[in-house]
């Protein structure tokens, strides 16, 4: 019986052995993830294009918020960290655009509300003027 006891402990000792070293092959083989250069390009051209449609509304807090993402990604790929780069650089995209959207939509509300106050005018002077006759 201990001869039993004897084999299963060097058996389960080779077998550990063996793992250990699949997971050290397996850990070597993996690569490291590339840079996020597509995800960082699209995030620069985004804040580029909010800089660009900006209008009174340079303190924009999405704008800010993606130029800190985009700084902490590029902080990221100096560290290595290749995935929470490439996350960090989409997020940043993400809140550039929706700062130009809201830029856009801001210059459409001023558009809108502009020709809604022409028209009362106008109705107003038609009303003055029909009513003269």
């Amino acid at each position: 019986m201990t001869q039993t006891n004897s084999s299963y402990s060097s058996s389960s000792a080779g077998t550990g052995i063996v793992l250990m070293a699949v997971a050290a092959l397996l850990a070597a083989c993996a690569s490291t993830p590339a840079e996020p250069t597509v995800a960082m390009k699209a995030a620069e051209q985004a804040i580029a294009a909010a800089d660009r449609t900006r209008v009174a509304d340079s303190n924009s807090v999405e704008l800010s918020e993606a130029r800190d993402k985009l700084d902490a990604a590029k902080t990221a790929i100096q560290a290595k960290n290749m995935v929470v780069a490439e996350r960090l650089a989409l997020e940043s995209r993400v809140d550039a655009e929706l700062a130009s959207a809201k830029i856009e939509a801001a210059k459409a509300q001023a558009v809108n509300d502009e020709i809604k106050s022409s028209t009362a005018t106008l109705t107003q002077e038609m009303q003055r003027t029909s009513g003269a006759k």
